[in-house]
């Protein structure tokens, strides 16, 4: 053979070379130590021990209790005061240097050991006696853990409005840190802050020796003043502000003609509510910033208001930026980045690219090279429809990625609705009928109108998973669906024109109104931009009374999922409200190989570590209305 021949061959094999090398590897040595097992959220580890030869072998190791059972059985204030509620526990623990580190719903921190769940110490900052969070009320995602000059500390914002730094080895605030240990989220954001309209709700995020953090708030409001979702850095040393890059921009900044003039002074949101990765050999925190207040009308925030609704990459040390992309000009859909983006290190036509892999609720996955900002495929501004609401201008086009494709359906239309049967279609067109609604992106107009997917996804928190060693991203999604109506506000002092609110749709007789699947996994082949396989989470209301004797395929259960989880050979995936189960799925083809089930909601991300030698599958349970202990459960092999 020629040497011409060769040369391909040899390009390909130095490319691959090149993109090995570059890999986000996802979480080493046995440990789990960020988030997402590490600052890309790969929310992979190349453990092997549980495989799939194995895998129905799964027993429940041990059980940690939630700090805060023991909380609300001492404390009457707390247990006569529904404020005191939790959300669905949604921790995603840390394990660090043999020891598993976890916070609980109501502010409490604690290091367990990691072989048999026992508690090593715990601390009770008591952030709770200032009150019911923001949003969801008394929430937790977890810690962020940092190391540097022989010093370790776990960073937890939470509560109201506190950064705190805790050394792992005590339990004890840092006292160098802050106001002895903690730092006062509401102080140097430029504006007098509410606190019962701010709060943080996710882990913030380490790059060097900075602390990042972002923030929640409430976004259904009569008003058009709210807190502003700008997001700072803090010296992990001493908890001093660093930098604030300014989510609305101040005036003279880039960005800022994309507001009214006076938008920065009383607008608020464009905040980073969810997680957040970072590219540390490059310096850079990638932020996907959401939706500017209130959600669903803009009549006051006329232009594309960025960086609302936009993935924005900083200079860590600095807050500086360095790209950013916008998803939705002019937000009234409540389409905002849910999820940490995905760090992955792809080959594309033969050449290896630094990538970062956006997933939105809208079915959408964005890529990008993460150092320049530039599309990996082509991003296409295509027309959209306009608004009718009153004083409210949308933009005319908002941007579509042409790879990889669709990971679920969107938009609303007479041809998404059931037919399983003629009943239930001619049940549904009533329904539907009732409601205005369109392909994607058609704006809420006056009364009622359906949005899909919806606030919740698509998409959500727990984001997708990526194998450094296929090169394939893993995304779960749920169909979810919006209904907003938009009229007059309620209150007679609102500054609002318009005032939006979100309710609940039932389809004919209980069940969805929209097609199946309603929940489901899609592997994609990053490569190349293209769906490998998708299969439906759960069976789906195939039990309904009204399905009997239909030869329905399994159509995915229409609740939440929980996060994904990645290791050398299997999927790990939970579900949700209601079904309350994890199943572990073949990597390559997508088939559900073991389910178990669970004593209660699971809504979280699960981990994996090895301990004494052995693997672990640990993850949070329990929480939400119905008060369910909350609680780790650790899986292992007999």
């Amino acid at each position: 053979m020629h040497w011409a021949g060769y040369w391909p061959l040899l390009l390909l094999a130095s490319c691959l070379s090149v993109n090995s090398a570059l890999a986000q590897q996802g979480a080493l040595g046995g440990e789990w130590r960020n988030y997402g097992g590490d600052a890309a959220h790969t929310k992979y580890s190349p453990l092997d021990q549980i495989n799939a030869d194995n895998v129905q072998r799964l027993q429940v190791a041990w059980t940690w209790d939630s700090l805060d059972q023991e909380l609300r059985e001492n404390n009457e204030v707390i247990q006569n005061r529904g404020s005191f509620r939790t959300y669905t526990y949604e921790v995603t623990p840390l394990m660090v240097n043999g020891v598993l580190y976890t916070t609980t719903s109501l502010g409490q921190i604690a290091a367990i050991d990691p072989a048999s769940g026992e508690t090593l110490w715990s601390f009770d900052p008591v952030l709770y006696l200032d009150g019911r969070p923001a949003v969801h009320g008394f929430m937790t995602r977890g810690l962020a853990y940092w190391t540097g000059g022989g010093q370790e500390r776990l960073f937890y914002a939470g509560g109201r409005t506190y950064l705190l730094s805790v050394d792992p080895a005590t339990g004890r605030l840092d006292p160098n840190f802050g106001r002895a240990g903690r730092v006062d989220l509401k102080r140097g954001l430029g504006r007098t802050i509410d606190p019962s309209l701010y709060a943080v709700s996710s882990p913030p995020v380490v790059v060097g020796d900075v602390v990042v953090v972002g923030s929640a708030m409430t976004e259904g409001t009569d008003y058009r003043e709210a807190p502003p979702g700008h997001v700072r850095g803090f010296d992990a040393r001493t908890g001093e502000m660093l930098w604030i890059f300014h989510t609305i921009p101040q005036p003279g900044e880039f960005g800022s003609d994309s507001w009214p003039d006076y938008a920065w002074e009383y607008t608020g949101g464009a905040n980073v509510w969810t997680l957040m990765s970072a590219d540390e050999e490059l310096g850079l925190v990638y932020l996907p910033v959401g939706t500017a207040v209130p959600d669903y009308y803009g009549g006051h925030r006329l232009g594309d208001n960025l960086f609302a609704n936009s993935l924005v990459a900083l200079h860590a040390d600095s807050g500086e930026r360095a790209w950013h992309f916008q998803f939705v000009h002019h937000s009234v859909w409540d389409y905002d980045p849910p999820a940490a983006p995905n760090l992955i290190d792809i080959v594309v036509d033969g050449r290896p690219v630094k990538a970062v892999a956006q997933i939105t609720k809208q079915g959408f996955t964005f890529v990008f090279d993460r150092e320049t900002g530039e599309p990996v495929w082509p991003i296409e501004e295509r027309s959209v429809p306009g608004s009718t609401v009153a004083g409210e201008f949308t933009s005319p086009t908002q941007p579509y990625p042409t790879r990889p494709p669709l990971f679920l359906t969107n938009g609303a239309t007479e041809d998404d609705l059931i037919d399983f049967t003629p009943e239930l279609r001619a049940e549904a067109l009533e329904i539907f009928s009732q409601y205005h609604s369109g392909p994607l992106y058609t704006p809420p107009a006056p009364g009622d109108n359906i949005i899909r997917p919806g606030w919740s996804g698509g998409a959500n928190w727990w984001g997708a998973a990526f194998d450094p060693e296929t090169n394939r991203l893993f995304v779960p999604s749920w169909a979810h669906f919006s209904t907003v109506n938009i009229s007059p506000p309620e209150s007679a002092d609102s500054d609002l024109t318009i005032r939006p609110q979100v309710r609940q749709l039932s389809g004919p007789r209980g069940l969805p109104l929209f097609k199946p699947p309603y929940s489901q996994l899609v592997a994609f082949d990053m490569n190349q931009g293209e769906k490998l396989w998708h299969v439906p989470v759960g069976t789906g209301p195939t039990d309904h009374p009204d399905l009997q004797g239909l030869e329905l395929a399994p159509m995915g259960n229409f609740e939440k999922l929980g996060g994904p989880l990645l290791t050398k050979s299997l999927l790990f995936i939970g579900q949700g409200f209601e079904t309350n189960r994890l199943g572990v799925y073949d990597k390559d083809t997508g088939e559900e190989l073991w389910w178990l089930q669970l004593p209660a909601r699971f809504h979280a991300a699960p981990i994996t570590y090895l301990a004494d030698g052995k693997q672990y599958i640990v993850f949070a349970l329990g929480g939400g209305p119905g008060g369910e202990p909350e609680r780790l459960m650790a899986l292992a092999l007999p």
